[in-house]
């Protein structure tokens, strides 16, 4: 678990798949607001050594659905990027995941958290060793930003949007209490 402004109810990552030089890495962030739009950019090489690459809107409520980031997890150790970038997503990664991905970012971006926040180009900050995630951005600032933020075009409809309405966040399960009136 890492802590920080930029998660401030924790996040995860799987350690043992992390090469020891990349317990500390300092970047800019790259922001996706979908998983999708980050493989775009995968697939056409666009993505820079040193990036920090932050995909929002994966979350319980975001996806709706907690998406697994298995397939941009492979193609950054495919790449041979595992050893220069980090993934920050409020989505999640398999047990398998090798490489810097941090996951089950909280409070997700679809809630308002910090993640809606970062923009292209804000340094971020992971220190694995010292349990710690920070978005080296002003607090004020960061509070502020999430105010001029628009989700994006998402729909949820029939179960899902119920789903959406009523799950909780990942830092207390994405526990869904669906009640059936008789």
């Amino acid at each position: 678990m890492l802590h920080g402004n930029l998660a401030p109810g924790g996040c995860i990552v799987k350690k043992s798949g992390v090469v020891p030089e990349m317990f500390h890495h300092r970047g800019p962030a790259v922001c996706f607001d979908s998983e999708d739009e980050l493989r775009r950019l995968m697939a056409a090489n666009g993505v820079k050594p040193g990036s920090v690459l932050v995909i929002r809107y994966e979350g319980p409520k975001g996806g709706p659905g907690m998406r697994e980031m298995s397939i941009p997890a492979a193609m950054l150790v495919g790449m041979g990027l595992h050893t220069s970038c980090a993934m920050v997503t409020d989505g999640r990664y398999s047990g398998a995941t090798r490489g810097p991905c941090i996951g089950h970012v909280s409070p997700e971006a679809w809630d308002g958290g910090p993640i809606a926040a970062v923009r292209d180009g804000d340094m971020i900050e992971i220190d694995i060793d010292r349990r710690t995630i920070h978005l080296e951005v002003d607090d004020a600032e960061i509070a502020r930003r999430p105010r001029e933020v628009r989700r994006p075009d998402h729909p949820a409809k029939g179960v899902l949007g119920a789903y959406r309405a009523m799950v909780e966040g990942v830092d207390r399960g994405c526990t869904w209490m669906y009640h059936f009136d008789d």
